[in-house]
């Protein structure tokens, strides 16, 4: 007899949550596994941060079932499901140290001072600020500050940490720090994240697995690298990175499929002339516009059928891009992916 599978940490069966008219969430039907790292993302008012409210307790399903770990939490209060949530603006009372800050939940659960301050050091420890126990928040910096959410949510031991934008007030460079941060913390806990973006490459480098939302409505669940590579519509074609969305006429004329296709700019080579293609699609056009973006130059194509085509063309490139020049590009035939969906 084959062994059973884990109970989902987060499942959702036909949900929905309607404020008026409007259906924010629309029929999501969801599983998250234990020790996973989830992304939700899309853009504004697609329905994937009431999905986290959802999860937290904070709203409630109009129509649908959610469980955690197995248990029912339809109605039930936020402070009895096993989850906690940092948020994007940290929520750090300014008045208390950073141990105080920390230790809140566990002194509202009634845990005693020596305890809770052993706990929240350890806490502490784990997100690299250990001896910063008595500054205030207003004395650290955003990523420092950042960090005491992280140990406040993590130190009552959640089940389910859930993740709302959190890294959306740093600044690029510090950002990027947090997200390998973020993703080596999860690893080590093995603890289940439900990390809400709607930065793609956010999303892209720390999940295990990706939710694309639209409309209130999950349209794609896959890795990263799914998501990217074979983007199941063109929403998430156009939404996920950057890529070119291929009108059936021209995928047809290319590869003889009646149907729209997704090719990534960095899968389009230009040929220098002379040169050949084996193998792979080859198409003339006219250089539209050169932009410069340091490692690589985007480069607008408009094809002699009618396209429009934007390929990234690394800057040691022999082929040297001049707007209004005639070009040739090439492209594998696999790196056209056919798109059932709308």
């Amino acid at each position: 007899m084959a062994p059973s599978s884990p109970i989902p940490a987060v499942s959702f069966r036909g949900v929905e949550r309607h404020f008026g008219s409007v259906r924010a969430v629309d029929g999501v039907d969801l599983d998250i596994a234990p020790g996973e790292f989830f992304a939700m993302l899309g853009p504004s008012g697609s329905g994937k941060t009431t999905c986290l409210r959802l999860i937290a307790g904070f709203e409630q399903p109009t129509a649908g079932h959610i469980e955690i770990f197995g248990e029912t939490v339809e109605g039930m209060p936020a402070y009895r499901r096993p989850v906690n949530t940092v948020f994007q603006d940290y929520a750090l009372f300014p008045h208390l140290n950073i141990l105080d800050n920390v230790c809140y939940g566990l002194m509202v659960r009634g845990i005693g001072k020596d305890e809770r301050y052993r706990q929240g050091r350890e806490a502490l420890a784990l997100v690299k600020l250990a001896g910063m126990e008595t500054r205030k928040p207003g004395q650290l910096s955003g990523g420092q500050r950042q960090r005491v959410a992280l140990a406040r949510a993590l130190v009552v031991r959640p089940k389910v940490l859930l993740l709302d934008e959190p890294l959306g007030a740093l600044d690029l460079k510090l950002r990027e720090e947090m997200q390998g941060e973020l993703k080596s913390l999860q690893r080590s806990l093995g603890l289940s994240f439900v990390f809400v973006t709607h930065d793609q490459g956010e999303a892209l480098s720390m999940a295990d697995r990706v939710a694309v939302f639209n409309d209130g409505r999950i349209v794609q669940v896959a890795s990263p690298e799914d998501i990217y590579e074979r983007p199941a519509t063109r929403f998430v074609a156009d939404f996920v990175g950057s890529s070119n969305v291929i009108e059936p006429a021209l995928t047809k004329a290319w590869i003889g499929v009646d149907k729209p296709a997704s090719l990534r700019p960095e899968k389009i080579d230009l040929l220098a002339d002379g040169a050949g293609a084996a193998g792979g699609v080859v198409v003339a056009g006219t250089i539209t516009q050169v932009l410069y973006h340091g490692a690589v130059n985007r480069v607008e194509v408009t094809t002699d059928g009618g396209g429009r085509l934007l390929a990234a063309v690394p800057a040691s490139s022999p082929v040297r891009p001049a707007q209004g020049a005639p070009v040739r590009i090439a492209f594998a035939r696999d790196a056209l992916h056919v798109m059932e969906g709308a």
